[in-house]
Order: structure tokens, then sequence, then C-alpha cells
């Protein structure tokens, strides 16, 4: 009996010390995965966490199963990708290194053809950087950068010398940039970036699609600048209310069509500077909603050649500005007859043809101060500014020359196209709900009341 019982334990105790061993024999080493694999091969990554640095030189596809991490060593960058036709997906990726001068990332793509997607970046300087990695996609990955001030920061993602590249629904928050450099011919759509300096940065960029992006509490939505043959559609901008504090910014950009965004609640709902800069170029903006800004369109006095038609200027503390003192010249403020919407136009429609009969006119006197004393915008919307603006109506020895005018102004908002955001507008179904519920709520209101006076 001794026996069978001292054998039996032996036994166990055999086992116990073999599951471990076997546990790592079976284990999944990705670096040996790597060097082993072959150009075309699919490498199935299970649960786990593996040390960086991960260096990928053969063209693979790496897919993550149960969210494995890739941990830096917070030195340098976390992957680093030096073949083409490379794809990853369903990572961790994490714990890249702090240095600003050597730009370390959680990824830095180097060959043609990268995708990245459906991978989260977490504590990463620059999250994901492209250099000369032409045809890429950058595709349904979030990226959280490190906590350190904004000027330490690195760039969400950063495209340099990469043409033909897709960005598309990403969330980046708390980085510095996600911006375009020398990157021409790509889609940026459907993403979204919050809490950085410049939620998307182009420079020297041509041929940009920018479409369906939620640009949120940022120093500037969107800086555009030196690039050329832009299509700014059906973005969200909003609560840019940073230094500048634009929801778009526009500098030395060639024909740029903006149509269906919506600026709400930034500092500057639009801000144009020197665009276009070619002489046969040209800048349309229609259909877009600018309001709630404390100022809803500023541009440099020298600008030419912009045409606004069809958009709506609601409730801005200042319609239309200018960088300095003077007028525009040189502009369009409406196209075949059609101007734009302003929501403190006081003039009329006695043809009813919902264009009004006299023009819309910028030309408040302390909004023209304002323009030379800067310091004086604090005391907009005060009484002293009400009472200078009425004596200058009242004198009009004292009423400054319109900026602009609007020569057919809208009596009505134009209907504009949905953005990603913001809530859509009540449907009839809708309405005649709240109706019925507006009126069961009388009917109980009266039915109550009635009996708490027949019971008195």
């Amino acid at each position: 009996m001794r026996s069978l019982i001292f054998g039996l334990a032996l036994a166990l105790g055999l086992l116990i010390i073999a599951l471990p061993a076997a546990g790592q024999q079976d284990a999944f080493d990705l670096h040996a995965a790597m060097a082993a694999a072959q150009p075309g091969d699919t490498i199935r990554v299970p649960a786990g966490v593996y040390p960086g640095p991960l260096v990928i030189t053969q063209a693979v596809t790496l897919i993550g199963e149960g969210w494995p991490v890739i941990a830096g060593t917070g030195k340098g960058d976390v992957i680093t990708v030096e073949a083409a036709d490379v794809t990853l997906r369903g990572f961790v990726i994490r714990n890249s290194g702090i240095s600003l001068d050597r730009e370390n990332a959680g990824l830095t793509g180097l060959a043609p053809r990268l995708t990245i997607e459906e991978s989260r970046f977490e504590d990463v300087l620059f999250g994901i950087y492209l250099k000369q990695a032409h045809d890429s996609v950058i595709r349904g990955n979030t990226i959280l950068s490190k906590d350190l001030d904004i000027a330490r920061r690195g760039d969400g993602i950063r495209l340099w010398y990469s043409s033909n590249v897709l960005v598309e629904s990403n969330l980046v928050s708390g980085s510095r940039d996600v911006i375009m450099w020398f990157s021409s011919d790509c889609t940026v759509r459907d993403n979204i970036v919050e809490n950085g300096r410049y939620g998307l940065h182009f420079m020297y960029s041509d041929n940009q699609v920018i479409e369906h992006n939620i640009l949120r509490d940022n120093s500037v939505g969107i800086y555009l600048m030196y690039s050329r043959d832009l299509l700014l559609r059906q973005n969200l901008l909003t609560g840019n209310n940073g230094p500048s504090g634009y929801g778009v910014g526009v500098k030395d950009v060639d024909n740029l069509h903006a149509t269906g965004n919506r600026m709400v609640g930034n500092r500057v709902g639009i801000y144009i500077d020197n665009s276009p800069r070619d002489p046969a170029a040209t800048l349309l903006a229609e259909r877009n909603l600018v309001a709630y800004n404390q100022i809803g369109l500023e541009i440099q006095p020298l600008t030419k050649r912009n045409t606004y038609t069809h958009n709506v200027f609601l409730e801005n503390g200042e319609q239309v500005a200018l960088t300095t003192g003077g007028q525009l010249s040189g502009n369009h403020w409406s196209r075949e007859g059609q101007g734009n919407f302003w929501s403190d136009y006081a003039g009329f429609d006695a043809d009813g043809n919902q264009i009004g009969d006299i023009p819309y006119k910028s030309q408040s006197l302390y909004e023209s101060l304002m323009a030379t004393y800067p310091e004086l915008r604090l005391f907009q919307l005060s009484p002293a500014s009400d009472a200078l603006d009425m004596a200058a109506k009242a004198f009009p020895l004292f009423q400054p020359k319109p900026r602009m005018a609007d020569e057919h102004p809208l009596m009505a908002p134009p209907t504009l196209p949905e953005v990603p955001g913001l809530t859509p507008p009540p449907t009839l179904a809708n309405l005649l709900l709240a109706l019925v519920l507006l009126a069961l709520a009388l009917f109980i209101l009266a039915f109550g009341t009635g009996n708490v006076m027949r019971k008195t």
C-alpha cells in the first residue's frame, strides 16, 4: 500500500514539473517566426506580451489574435518596417522612446504598400510615421500619445514623401499633429482627431481629399498650407480654441473647394491668408455652416479671387473680420445671383424670391476699430460697443466704409449636407410624435387641474 501511494505521488510530481516545461516549449516566439518567414507568409500571433523592438524585413502579414502586445523598451521605435507589402492588424503597440530628434515612433514604415489597421498605439511619441511609403493604408487604429507638454509630443500620424496614402477611420487623441509633408494624392476620411495642436496639417501636399472627419478641441482643426487642388468636404470642426483657434486655416493654397463643412464654436471659423496665391487659381467655399464662433471668417486684406455662396453665417461674434484695417476687394460673395445667409441681416424681400432686396454689408464701427486695436475685443457685445455702433448709424458721417458686401443675401438658410458628429435634423415623424406627446401632456394637465378644482 505504501509503495502504491509513493508511486502515485511520484507520478503526480513529475506531471506538475512537466506542465510548465511543456508550456514553455509551446510558447510562441515572434522573433523566431519572423526570422523563419518567407515573402508572402501570414503569421498569426496569439495573445501575449512580446518584447520589442521588432524589425520586419520580409513581405509578410501579421495578424494579432486576442490583442497581442508589442512592448517597446522606452527607447527608439517599437516596430520598424523595412520591406514593401507588409500588413499589420490587431496589435497593441506601446512604449516608444521619447526623443523628438530621433523621431521615436510606435511604428516607422520605410517601404511602399504598408497596411496598418485595427491596432492600438499607446504611450508612443510618434504614432505611425511613414517615410517614402507610397500606396499605403492606415485604417481603423487608435493612437494615444505620451503624456507630455504639447511642444514635446510627436505627431499621431506623419507622412513624409509618401503619396497615394489612405488615412481612414482612425482615432488620434493627445498627439501634436496629423501631418502630411510632401505627400500628394492622399485621402483622409472618417477620422477623429482631438486634444492636439493641429488636428490635420497639410504642407506642400497637393491633390488631397479631406472628408467626413471630426476635428475637435485642438488648437487648430485643419491647417492647409502651401498646397493646391484640395477638396475639403463635410468635416466637423468644433471647439478649436487655442492661441490660433482656427476651425480651418488656409495659407498660400491654390484651388481649394470647401463644401458642406461645419465650423462651430471655434475662436475663428475660417482663416484665409494669401489664398489663392497663383493669379490663375481660385478658392470656392459653398454650403458650409459657420456658427457660434468668436469670428466667423477672418481674411487677410490682400486676399482675392475667393467665392462664397450658399454658406450659413450664424450668430458669430463677428461675421467677417480683417486681420488689419481696410476693405476686401476682388472677391465674390455670391454666384449666379445666390449669396449667403447672414443671421444679422436686417433687410427685406419685397418680391418674395428669397433673395434680400438690399445688400448685406459688414460695416460695424466697433468691428473696424477692433481690426486696428485688437484689445478692444474684450468689450465686444458690451453696452459700450452697442452704443458706439448705434451712434455711427445715427450719424452716417462716422459710419465706416463696408469691409465687404453680399449683393444677393439669402433670406433663409439653404439645405446643407449632413456631417459626422452632429445630431441629424428632426424628421417629420419625429415632429408629429413630439406634437402628439405635447397634446397628451396638455390634456393630462387640463384634466388634472379640473379634478382638483371640482374637489375644492
